[in-house]
């Protein structure tokens, strides 16, 4: 019996990976959560405090001078490489469910454009050109563009101004939209603004162009409204629908439930940071001896595009605090608390968009006898393997829960199940 709650702490990036320049020329020097301290401790004075972070071996991952090096709890901790190109939010959490994200397509939109405006107006939408710029006007309101704050290529958006449009419009061009296009991943965004969209198209890095989201004031004017419409992947293959399909019940929480959008699944979308823990900790007291939760903690990310690191750090603390509140509810053996990120967002770097980092994987296992820090298996079998990725996560989540994780798309299981848990040998 195993109840396992996913925290995905969005845009939680613990350092470049080698091939961050590659993606974003300067990206090499990211660090979302050093840079974060950093910038805490010469604003404020004093380290920002983080203690169920750190009890779950944060600092062992980070080795930042204001971080505990040894973690207080029963840990397994190590690092994950993202495990798809680029850095994305709909990948990350694919990718961590067992989807094989490795090939996604990197398209500029303005390379797609005639086709995406043919489409369109085959189903009666009006388009224009917006000042002979390659981005898309649909109906007179709606703009269809790159987006600036993942990898150039990886994403585009389809905006439009509450004012001006209802998000059911904008969502209806979204999805002609996602029909005709090779990307990852098309996001449909509609929020509130003190000006007209197109004042604030940028460009953007290698020939993108798009609305620049956080200048807009979506993110900080009310009435935000966001739906990510994913490309076509093999669901059978992913963990929420692998765990319904054993009759082991799935909640969804936060931006989780629509990234993952899981049918089968109870799904309960928030931003606000305390709101998703208060509907995770109640999920986890609704819950069976056997299930599984995935929680996503948005307002981290939105601190990042907004490169504001003040923010960033108050919603990192009461990430903190939520955390503490989850741990007393996991007490039994086979219980898993797994703490990671999709990407980094450096809230210091000079740019409003993802950072390619590797992410934090923190499991509390109230079983364990002590920690462990990440090392060899032939060392200790409890160890993480010093390199992996975000598929494992889903991977060792779904042996816990005594599923096999050979029927997912991608990954390898990081811990043995507990003894007596559903995914103990028996």
């Amino acid at each position: 019996m195993s109840r396992i709650v996913i925290v995905v702490i969005d845009g939680f990036g613990i350092g470049a990976m080698p091939d961050a320049d590659a993606h974003r020329p300067g990206d090499g020097a990211a660090d979302t959560l050093g840079h974060l301290l950093d910038r805490h401790r010469a604003a404020t004075g004093h380290p920002l405090a983080l203690p169920t972070l750190e009890a779950l071996g944060l600092g062992l991952v980070h080795p930042h001078p204001d971080l505990a090096r040894a973690p207080t709890l029963p840990v397994a901790a190590g690092r994950a490489a993202l495990g798809y190109p680029g850095a994305d939010t709909y990948a990350g959490h694919q990718t961590m469910m067992g989807a094989d994200f490795s090939r996604v397509t990197v398209a500029r939109f303005a390379g797609h454009l005639d086709g995406v405006a043919a489409a369109l107006r085959e189903s009666g939408h009006g388009t224009d050109l917006l000042g002979g710029r390659p981005v898309l006007v649909a109906d007179g309101c709606i703009l269809v563009h790159d987006n600036l704050e993942a990898d150039p290529g990886v994403n585009w958006n389809v905006s439009g101004r509450l004012e001006d449009v209802s998000f059911t419009d904008v969502l209806r061009v979204a999805r002609v939209v996602r029909s005709v296009a090779p990307v990852a991943r098309v996001i449909a965004v509609a929020g509130r603004t003190d000006a007209p969209l197109h004042t604030f198209v940028r460009e953007g890095a290698l020939g993108t162009v798009g609305l620049d989201t956080p200048a807009s004031g979506f993110y900080r004017n009310g009435g935000l409204a966001v739906r990510h419409l994913g490309a076509s992947l093999d669901r059978a293959r992913r963990l929420p629908e692998l765990a319904v399909d054993a009759a082991v019940p799935v909640t969804l929480v936060g931006k989780a439930a629509d990234v993952l959008a899981c049918d089968a699944a109870v799904c309960l979308p928030s931003v606000d940071t305390t709101e998703v823990f208060a509907l995770t900790r109640d999920a986890l007291r609704r819950a069976p001896a056997t299930a599984l939760i995935v929680s996503n903690v948005q307002e981290t990310d939105l601190a990042g595009h907004q490169q504001d690191a003040a923010r960033y750090a108050s919603v990192l603390r009461r990430t903190d605090t939520g955390l503490s509140t989850l741990l007393p509810l996991l007490s039994s053996p086979g219980d898993r608390l797994i703490v990671t990120g999709d990407h980094g967002n450096d809230p210091v770097i000079g740019h409003a968009c993802h950072t390619r980092e590797y992410v934090p994987v923190l499991i509390h296992r109230p079983e364990a006898a002590r920690p462990s820090t990440a090392g060899s298996r032939a060392t200790h079998p409890d160890h993480l393997p010093p390199a992996h990725t975000l598929a494992d996560v889903g991977a060792t989540a779904a042996v816990a829960l005594g599923l096999r994780a050979g029927a997912l798309g991608s990954g390898t299981p990081l811990l043995r199940p507990a003894a007596g848990s559903a995914g103990a040998p028996r």
